[in-house]
């Protein structure tokens, strides 16, 4: 496999960009089969998660990665875990929120789609 780490920072770096600034093209990230778990709720769906993510309630959002881990999720094809935490800056907020965000991510020709994505808030 692939340096895992760079992989997970390229997708992460495409990811966080492209929802911060273009939402709708997050699609092509995701597969039918794909699964996103938004603050406890599963959603199925390329076409159902992007209506979640465009439909969010805001209207500027800032992502700001402070930790990024990536391990191998298969002994028998190239995939792997993302595991990322940060800041969430929404609407020029002040006080900006902490999120996790864990991504399982399935090789597709020479790139990688989303297969599993599980998004959290700390309102704390």
């Amino acid at each position: 496999m692939a340096d895992i780490q760079a992989i997970a920072k390229q997708f992460t770096d495409f990811y966080y960009t492209t929802f911060d600034t273009n939402r709708q093209g997050l699609q092509s990230l995701y597969r039918d089969h794909s699964m996103m778990t938004w603050e406890g709720s599963p959603i199925q769906g390329a076409a159902a998660i992007v209506e979640k993510i465009t439909s969010l309630p805001f209207t500027k959002v800032q992502h700001k990665v402070t930790t990024l881990d990536a391990q191998p999720s298969s002994p028998t094809i190239p995939s792997l875990i993302v595991s990322v935490t940060g800041l969430l800056v929404i609407d020029d907020s002040e006080n900006p929120l902490q999120f996790s965000q864990i991504f399982q991510l399935i090789p597709d020709g020479s790139s990688y789609y989303v297969y599993n994505d599980i998004f959290r808030l700390n309102y704390g």
